[in-house]
């Protein structure tokens, strides 16, 4: 994966008033806990952006072996994306409010699909104000329906099976809360732990004080002291494959890549043959 993963916001700022042509920016508001990205996309978003609801747009409904996210079937997302506006070679840049949390799932979705100029804005919306740029609210009016095609399977995808492969012969990163990952929190999913020989990398770690990510260098020194560096294959989980895909945009930025499990922790957990470790260490 050698395309940029990030857009800061000057760049940002500057294609939306001289671009040619001017990027799709696609709104990703969502929180665990928090049902209300749309009522927050319509009281202040970057003019022109398109809101994407996660839960309907890039996932399948939920279901106990896909997880609560399971990826979208092919055809839904490039009808989804044509809402959104996505023509060939047009640019996308993503975003959500927490730091691209969210947003990198529409960023792995869109390169698994075989968009290539896709890219997160580097410190979400949150670098767009600090940058003292404008916000609209209201409902904006709908973008022209694009014509992109979409190719699913660009990128790897690890399934329970090769997940557990992973944490046995390579390097598995648990993108979850540290606490999560010790089993002592478990707020939505069926069982607490983690799975055996996964490594925790908490997905805040990604990012420096302001939101934005850590420098390429500084992410390849994280990630090379916990092996990935030197792993034959690395692999992504989390709870239910949406901050994973932020680990895989932030291994993409230092040089590293990386299969992501989407069923992640909500599917694992909810198989009782698959073994749970609880606890810090990786069995």
């Amino acid at each position: 994966m050698t395309a940029p993963v990030l857009t800061g916001v000057a760049e940002l700022r500057s294609l939306l008033h001289s671009g040619e042509p001017s990027p799709v920016v696609l709104d990703v508001r969502w929180r665990l806990g928090d049902p209300h990205g749309r009522e927050h996309y319509l009281k202040e978003h970057i003019p022109g952006a398109v809101y994407v609801d996660l839960d309907t747009e890039l996932a399948a409904p939920s279901s106990p072996e896909g997880g609560r996210h399971p990826l979208p079937d092919p055809a839904d997302l490039q009808a989804a994306a044509r809402r959104w506006g996505l023509t060939a070679g047009r640019p996308v840049i993503v975003h959500d409010d927490n730091g691209n949390t969210a947003a990198a799932r529409a960023w792995w979705l869109l390169r698994w699909a075989g968009v290539e100029r896709v890219t997160l804005l580097d410190g979400a919306l949150g670098a767009w104000r600090a940058a003292g740029l404008p916000t609209e609210a209201g409902e904006p009016e709908a973008p022209a329906p694009g014509d992109i095609v979409l190719s699913p399977g660009r990128l790897p995808v690890l399934d329970a099976d090769a997940a557990a492969d992973v944490a046995r012969d390579g390097v598995l990163l648990d993108a979850r809360a540290a606490e999560r990952y010790r089993g002592e929190s478990e707020p939505v999913d069926a069982r607490a732990g983690h799975i055996p020989g996964a490594l925790s990398a908490p997905t805040g770690d990604n990012l420096g004080p302001d939101g934005t990510f850590r420098d390429a260098a500084e992410l390849a020194a994280r990630f090379t002291a916990l092996g990935a560096g030197d792993a034959t294959e690395v692999g992504v989980y989390c709870g239910s494959g949406v901050t994973a895909a932020h680990q895989v945009a932030a291994l993409a930025h230092a040089g590293i890549p990386a299969a992501l499990y989407p069923g992640s922790w909500s599917a694992w957990s909810a198989d009782p043959d698959r073994p749970a470790v609880l606890g810090e260490q990786p069995y």
